[in-house]
């Protein structure tokens, strides 16, 4: 299922968060192995959406979780682009992330270019904490803090 959902958006997802190469998509079970080695050790925690049609929706995922704090990744498929699915991905993700893994604070990052992401980010509450680097792009640092929510 996740495989199929990122070989169906490559295009779409290398076009703003860069491509994954052929290496990620040859391997992909190997990696998934790997992830899901991490997520039992409890250093990352990995969630999907799925929607009616039991087709993955986007990917919500959080990553060293050290110190009550983690940083955040998520993706959404081209065919649920600007139908506010990432924000109700990210919101249910900040959630879960105070709820069941008692994090405090959540980071991300955004390029530059991909100010539909930044407007996610916003939503969700998180704000600008400086510059980052994303795949070699210039980008923005967020920040958002769980306790008030």
């Amino acid at each position: 299922m996740v495989l199929q959902f990122e070989l169906e958006n490559r295009t779409y997802f290398a076009g703003s968060i860069g491509d994954r190469g052929d290496d990620f998509f040859e391997n992909f079970s190997e990696r998934h192995r790997e992830l899901l080695v991490e997520q039992e050790a409890g250093t990352c925690a990995y969630y999907v959406l799925i929607d009616e049609n039991e087709s993955v929706a986007g990917r919500f995922n959080l990553y060293d979780l050290i110190d009550e704090a983690a940083e955040v990744g998520y993706r959404v498929g081209q065919r649920f682009s600007g139908r506010g699915v990432a924000t109700f991905g990210l919101s249910q993700l900040c959630q879960i992330a105070r709820e069941n893994h008692a994090l405090r604070t959540l980071r991300a990052k955004t390029s530059d270019a991909n100010v539909a992401s930044q407007r996610v980010l916003a939503k969700a509450g998180f704000g600008v904490i400086g510059t980052a680097d994303v795949a070699g792009r210039r980008g923005i640092r967020h920040e958002l803090n769980l306790e008030g929510l």
